[in-house]
């Protein structure tokens, strides 16, 4: 199948990555392996030595990070960065707004055509955040994402994610700090964005249970460079991967 996104022999330093449309890629690797940095990568934030990234065929290497936004690739952080003071539905539209043809005049004298879109914008929040059903439903829209529990303003922020109608999803630690239930449940959530949502996604995750849970591929980053690729179990018994975790003395005696 076609990549939807592409690395091609990007440096610092991953080599090569691709994403079908439709898939849930998962990368793993120790503190300090470079996934973050392969999301900045990707999102314009960082800007590669050598090689070319490729969305649906076409480089977007050198865009600025909101033309990539634009070009359908949206992203969560290992810390999250929500509008704390904002409700949950505002945090939603605040995402889509910047991807409406709204300008600062048209804003300003409160066209007609301007107040359509807002009401546009907030059906689309809600429907967002409909899919994570009673979690973000209801009174919640109305509340400050302050008064949110920590799992919830991680689900905010994927709904946030989701507002700008992406082509991939990337997501950077979803499951961090989160108790084994809450876990369970993000690893079916973002199975369901895959199956319901029609999202092709990336994931950064430490924990191996939803790595496991979701992936169709694995890659194994260690100080920025590709170690091993291919299925979980794969790559979980990979020796490389296993010496990256463990360290040299370590791994060897998993032998």
């Amino acid at each position: 199948m076609p990549a939807l996104l592409e690395l091609r022999g990007v440096s610092l330093s991953f080599g090569g990555l691709h994403v079908a449309e439709g898939e849930v890629v998962s990368v793993i690797g120790p503190n300090g392996a470079g996934k973050t940095t392969l999301f900045n990568l990707i999102t314009g934030i960082y800007h590669p030595d050598a090689g070319d990234i490729a969305l649906d065929g076409e480089s977007i290497l050198g865009l600025q990070p909101h033309v990539i936004s634009k070009r359908g690739v949206s992203r969560t952080f290992q810390t999250l960065r929500l509008f704390l003071n904002m409700s949950v539905k505002e945090n939603v539209m605040a995402a889509a707004y910047g991807h409406t043809r709204a300008g600062v005049f048209r804003s300003m004298l409160r066209t007609p055509g301007m107040r359509r879109e807002e009401r546009e914008i907030e059906r689309l929040a809600q429907e967002r955040l409909a899919f994570f059903g009673k979690r973000l439903m209801g009174y919640r829209w109305d509340q400050p994402a302050y008064s949110l529990s920590y799992a919830n303003r991680r689900r905010l922020e994927i709904a946030r994610a989701t507002a700008t109608n992406p082509r991939i999803l990337l997501l950077d630690e979803p499951a961090a700090g989160m108790n084994p239930a809450e876990t369970h449940e993000m690893t079916e959530l973002i199975g369901e964005l895959r199956t319901e949502g029609g999202y092709t996604i990336l994931v950064i995750e430490h924990d191996m249970h939803v790595v496991e849970g979701i992936s169709d591929r694995v890659v194994a980053l260690d100080h920025g460079v590709k170690i091993a690729e291919g299925s979980f179990d794969a790559v979980a018994t990979n020796e490389k991967v296993i010496e990256a975790y463990l360290g040299l003395q370590a791994a060897a005696t998993t032998k």
